[in-house]
């Protein structure tokens, strides 16, 4: 008798809350004309695209195969070392370093192309392997898949270490591909710890390959993803170290809020 007594309390507490929600939502009157929806203000900012180049108005051009003007040395911060190509690309130079931007980003929507070697030198993660690195932390991997085999964290199109790409839209051996990345930075609380993880939405050529994805942490070699709190930093492009021969050209950027 008792637990019938509770379950019809129950059921007339339930009934209560179900007309409550039913009397909240006939008190919202839907609009019956179109200007009650109308946003107006503020006006989204014009941006124009070049027709030659293809750059938005509002993007920071980061090189452009006229100089290295906008980039250092990770090292120790002197003059880039690569290599300028008469064809307005820029080749990396084995084993003189990284370079990275001279401005510090933090979100950023970024366009690159980069090429791989016609000629293949190596196999694996030696072939033309390079990489982007946004807050000089978190990489998508650059490297010439194909018909060579290596781990799929760690293909072309891969957050390293972390996340496969969705496909592989490589271009021929030594022709050139295209990158277009969003990139949303992390954020921290004021005692440091990660509060928001930051995200990476890819096209390899136009094809998505990272659909908003989540980073884990930074993208390390050996061990697990750290999350140490840290503000704006460089975009880096990577010297692996194995006669690579990678080349990048038309490289611009915009900040994104």
């Amino acid at each position: 008798m008792k637990n019938t007594l509770l379950l019809f309390c129950f059921a007339i507490t339930l009934s209560a809350c179900q007309n409550k929600a039913i009397n909240v939502e006939k008190t919202q009157v839907e609009p019956t004309n179109p200007e009650a929806t109308e946003i107006w203000e503020p006006k989204p900012q014009i941006v124009s695209v070049d027709i030659s180049t293809k750059i938005p108005s509002d993007a920071i051009v980061l090189f452009d195969g006229t100089n290295f003007n906008e980039w250092t040395s990770s090292i120790d911060s002197t003059t880039v070392k690569w290599i300028l190509n008469g064809d307005k690309s820029m080749t990396v130079r084995d084993k003189t370093g990284d370079i990275q931007t001279k401005i510090n980003f933090g979100s950023v929507q970024l366009h690159l192309e980069w090429r791989s070697t016609k000629e293949v030198r190596a196999n694996g993660q030696n072939r033309s392997n390079s990489g982007v690195f946004f807050q000089n932390r978190y990489e998508v991997q650059i490297l010439d898949n194909n018909n060579n085999n290596t781990y799929v964290n760690g293909q072309v199109g891969a957050i390293y270490k972390q996340v496969i790409p969705l496909v592989n839209a490589s271009s021929a051996t030594g022709d050139w591909n295209s990158y277009d990345i969003i990139y949303h930075e992390p954020k921290f609380d004021t005692k440091g710890n990660i509060s928001k993880a930051a995200t990476i939405t890819a096209l390899h050529n136009g094809v998505l390959i990272q659909d908003h994805v989540t980073i884990k942490g930074t993208t390390e070699y050996i061990g697990w993803p750290k999350n140490n709190a840290h503000k704006k930093a460089p975009i880096k492009l990577q010297d692996h170290g194995d006669n690579s021969g990678v080349s990048y050209r038309n490289i611009w950027v915009r900040e994104l809020l």
